[in-house]
């Protein structure tokens, strides 16, 4: 029988879907699962090399695989020599976002979607920020209105509409900052995309920008959460269409300048800002899948870099499916077809250590699952056949799918933020269901199961009941109530 070691390709050639990167991910699940079960203590060592290679029982090449994805999903990082081992560590959203946006522009969001999911969740967040601002909070949207007033004769497109995620923060929930923060950098990719506009067109759209933000913040400041949606959404409606009239026509967006926080932040391995330089070259050729990126030979001399950074940004870049590295005639890096479930295993880490609530996880959960019932019951409404015939196998599949599946429960609600056909908030919800599944794993809970297949089925059937009867109230209202049943497994 094949040992890991056996089974391991030559350096640089490994894959996730290997069995040595498929060990290596199982591994690293477990020791993020011990992490937050120890209550995510930063800075105290989880043992050396050769202390996990005996706990988990594996060679050295899996062990090293299943630390670069931990180091990568910022959980902890081996340091050698005395005193080191794998050390916990504090994480930083930053690379996750910036690789969920370049999905999203990937799949094609369209500024509709995107306005969509931010008319969603930014009024909640603006309403949450009125009811607990602080003094300091005050203080910051003040400044953050004078900074703004200050940059309004630069040059260009603002780079990002900052005042948005600041407010998100304000609210005291991670998962709306977390969210609004990644929509607010998809909108401003989109924004910089406009035509060239004139210098006086320009300094119109920041006057009645800078004129809409101090609105906002004037009713949050004032306590008046109602009048401060109020604004928000007809600021955003503003902003879409603003975009839509000047946005160049692209099937997707071109690559940007590199952020030093979307790569990673100052203390980022090279390798990572590498990953993410060409992340951005791949956009900006328009994301041609199957095409070649070059030898090698050729990235070093191209990104003047050492091999060994080179392979570990690969590295990533396959974790990601953003790239895959060939071997042979013909071969080099191959661009192939990103998929999301890196940024969604990064994300739900992420807030699990930003100490996510249950009460949290339910405002946004119930927003957006709330959200899309309406849509699916519109569109079938419309006469789309596909809405009953999908939604009706997600049902079933609650019993009849394998009894070894354990998010087998998870497929109607996937299917419905499909069918509600808006990326952004499928992607939202994908990372909702694995930080839940993941705080389980967490705190050693069993989630429900077969156990309660026969109880999870009768209410899936129930909602869609109430769909197909073109109900969308009563369908919202059994949803909000089979959500609130699963917050108790939340501890």
């Amino acid at each position: 029988m094949a040992t890991a070691v056996d089974l391991e390709p030559a350096d640089g050639e490994r894959s996730p879907d290997s069995p040595v990167g498929k060990l290596a991910a199982q591994i690293a699940h477990r020791i993020e699962a011990d992490v937050m079960r120890r209550g995510w203590p930063v800075g105290e060592s989880l043992g050396s090399e050769q202390d996990l290679r005996e706990r988990f029982g594996v060679s050295r090449a899996v062990l090293r695989e299943a630390v670069r994805l931990v180091e990568h999903h910022q959980v902890a990082r081996m340091r050698r020599g005395p005193g080191g081992g794998l050390l916990v560590c504090a994480p930083d959203a930053g690379p996750a976002t910036r690789s969920m946006v370049i999905y999203l522009e990937y799949v094609g969001t369209s500024v509709t979607e995107l306005l969509d999911a931010r008319l969603l969740l930014e009024p909640i967040a603006v309403g949450l920020a009125a009811e607990r601002l602080t003094e300091n909070g005050i203080t910051t949207l003040r400044a953050s209105l004078e900074d703004e007033l200050a940059r309004r004769n630069e040059k260009g497109v603002w780079a990002r509409d900052s005042l948005h995620t600041l407010l998100a923060g304000l609210c005291g929930n991670p998962v709306l900052h977390l969210f609004v923060d990644v929509l607010n950098r998809l909108t401003a990719r989109y924004a910089n995309t406009s035509r060239r506009i004139s210098r006086s067109e320009m300094l119109a759209a920041k006057e009645v920008s800078y004129g809409a933000h101090q609105a906002i913040v004037d009713a949050v400041i004032a306590g008046d959460g109602a009048r401060a949606q109020t604004k928000l959404a007809e600021h955003l409606e503003a902003s879409a269409a603003w975009i839509e009239k000047h946005r160049v026509r692209r099937t997707r967006l071109a690559g940007t300048v590199i952020e030093p926080e979307t790569a990673g932040g100052a203390h980022a391995k090279l390798a990572e800002v590498v990953a993410a330089r060409i992340h951005d070259d791949i956009a900006t050729h328009g994301w041609q899948v199957g095409s070649a990126l070059g030898s090698e030979a050729d990235l070093l001399a191209r990104y003047g870099i050492s091999r060994a950074v080179l392979r570990e940004a690969v590295r990533l870049l396959e974790y990601h499916s953003v790239a895959r590295m060939r071997r042979g005639p013909g071969g080099g890096l191959i661009v192939a077809e990103p998929e999301p479930q890196a940024s969604i295993d990064t994300m739900a880490l992420y807030l699990e250590y930003q100490g996510v609530t249950g009460d949290d996880l339910r405002i946004v959960r119930d927003a957006i699952e709330l959200g899309t019932v309406a849509q699916v019951t519109a569109r079938h409404a419309e006469g789309d056949a596909q809405v009953a015939e999908r939604l009706e196998s997600a049902v079933r599949w609650a019993t009849e799918g394998p009894a070894d599946q354990p998010r087998k429960a998870d497929l109607f609600h996937s299917e419905l933020a499909e069918l509600a056909g808006n990326p952004v908030l499928s992607l939202f919800l994908g990372i909702i269901t694995e930080l839940f599944r993941r705080h389980a794993a967490g705190q050693n809970q069993a989630l429900p199961g077969d156990k309660a297949a026969d109880e999870v089925q009768h209410v899936h059937q129930r909602i869609l009941d109430a769909i197909i009867d073109g109900d969308a109230g009563v369908a919202r209202h059994r949803m909000r109530r089979h959500l609130d049943a699963l917050i108790p497994w939340w501890h």
